[in-house]
């Protein structure tokens, strides 16, 4: 557990170098615990909005496949779907690129409000597109043309939700409040997996086929008017506020920093942020959006039994992750996210093994082997991810180097996996594809500063209420003083040359 006062105090020294030169009440940030409540739930809802897409296209991709592609071997559809999957993610870092320095200038909640809209129009559509059988080649070009757009909004969604939580939570509970937007991402996971399993048991192959497959994606539209309006209630968050006031007050006629000047000065924490971007999502995409097809396709599990088994391990999950976000808060981020990547180096040959070999239990063991050891992960990333960066730059960085991320390794992970398992033959492909990224966060991991119960970076300390700000601000002045005393000691007790 870590010192609180000793943690403040070194991020204070930042601050202080860039704002005032010394710390008063009237700096430190008041948390309204009513609008960090509705900012939290805004943010998760976003997150729920996205990722019940993708829960929807994963456990749908068999069908997808036959309606959007023309007719052949089975593989051949499934490759073809999960590549249209892959295609929204090369758009991503351009939306990043967008929306991250508009986040950035105008502010997060407008940018993420339009983000809303963006999303949900696109899931939308992918429900209007007609068969390959109706209108041949234009149903594919369309559906890709459609996964863009979603790509494309995507890019600024998630950096600008996990910076939103961040600025608005206090320092002592960041972790566990950002641990709710992948709690939101379970369950929009888990409520467009639980409406296609629903669908599935409830209608025949043809009527799926058929029209089926589309009520899914028609929800979206009310999700999505749902979460803009909930969003437009919201303020901007407390530390852009101040950043934007000190903009006003000092720089005002400073240009902006480009994008280019940006990459420059901040390359190793965008760096830092790639690598714990691909450990986070390798993981998330293998167990979310492969594991579904790879349970059909390649081990020959009925849809019904593999959508059933998914869904139990994310419902587990998802009290987990809250208890990692609580954990994290006390244990440290490094700690947490080292035990995870450990994990996965570890475990993930046994994981897929009894997933491969154990009948229905062993795959149920395995899968939540692999749905534990990501808990490290979605519990702790959303906190340590924002807290890479300054607040001036905060949302550009963090939704440009985690959507190059995503994009180069995590959403290829489906495509690239099932290709490896198709070339090979070699089941266990999965198992080494995670033990990769696994090796790769954990060095990453070891390379960052700890930010558990820390201030962002540029911002001041945020507490929950009046007297802890008082008892804060008297901490540091007693830990000034006692050191401000034995720099004087030292230099009294320093013989004269």
């Amino acid at each position: 557990m870590h010192d609180s006062t000793e943690s403040h105090t070194s991020h204070i020294r930042f601050w202080r170098k860039r704002n005032k030169p010394e710390l008063t009440l009237d700096d430190i940030t008041i948390v309204d615990r009513k609008m960090l409540n509705r900012a939290v739930g805004a943010a998760a809802l976003g997150n729920a909005m996205e990722w019940f897409d993708f829960g929807v296209y994963s456990f749908l991709a068999v069908t997808i496949g036959h309606v959007f592609f023309p007719s052949g071997s089975a593989s051949a559809q499934l490759i073809a779907t999960f590549a249209t999957f892959a295609a929204a993610f090369l758009v991503r870092p351009l939306g990043g690129m967008v929306f991250g320095p508009l986040g950035d200038r105008i502010g997060r909640q407008k940018v993420l409000a339009f983000t809303m809209i963006m999303m949900a129009t696109g899931t939308f559509c992918i429900g209007l597109i007609p068969s390959y059988e109706r209108i041949g080649l234009a149903a594919p070009i369309l559906l890709l043309v459609a996964r863009l757009v979603q790509g494309f909004s995507t890019g600024g969604e998630y950096g600008g939700a996990a910076t939103f939580i961040a600025e608005y939570s206090t320092d002592k509970r960041r972790g566990f409040m950002g641990s709710w937007l992948e709690f939101g991402t379970l369950g929009g996971y888990l409520l467009g997996a639980g409406l296609v399993t629903g669908l599935t048991a409830y209608m025949s192959s043809e009527q799926l086929l058929a029209w089926g497959w589309r009520i899914p994606f028609f929800i979206a539209a009310p999700l999505g008017l749902f979460g803009l309006y909930i969003r437009l209630k919201l303020e901007e968050t407390p530390a852009f506020q101040k950043h934007m006031e000190k903009q006003d007050e000092i720089e005002h006629n400073k240009p902006q920093q480009t994008l280019l000047e940006m990459l420059r000065k901040y390359w190793r924490p965008m760096l830092q942020c790639i690598g714990l971007v691909l450990l986070f999502n390798v993981s998330n995409y293998m167990l979310t959006s492969y594991m579904p097809s790879y349970l059909t396709s390649v081990l020959g599990l009925s849809e019904l039994s593999g959508l059933m088994l998914i869904m139990v391990v994310m419902f587990i999950m998802m009290p987990m992750t809250l208890l990692l976000g609580y954990w994290n808060d006390r244990l440290g981020r490094k700690p947490v996210l080292l035990a995870g990547a450990g994990g996965l180096i570890l475990f993930s040959i046994p994981a897929m093994m009894l997933i491969g070999h154990g009948g229905m239990t062993g795959v149920f063991c395995g899968l939540m082997l692999l749905g534990v050891l990501h808990t490290f992960f979605s519990g702790t990333m959303p906190a340590a991810l924002p807290a890479l960066f300054t607040t001036n730059t905060r949302y550009s960085a963090l939704a440009i180097g985690f959507n190059i991320s995503v994009s180069l390794f995590g959403g290829t992970t489906p495509l690239v996996t099932s290709w490896l398992v198709s070339t090979t033959g070699n089941v266990m492909v999965p198992a080494y594809y995670l033990m990769g990224a696994a090796v790769i966060g954990a060095v990453t991991v070891f390379s960052l500063k700890e930010s558990a119960r820390r201030p962002l970076m540029g911002s001041a300390p945020a507490v929950e209420n009046k007297e802890e700000a008082k008892k804060l601000l008297k901490r540091i002045h007693l830990r000034r003083k006692k050191r401000d005393e034995e720099k004087a000691d030292l230099v009294n007790n320093t013989p004269a040359r």
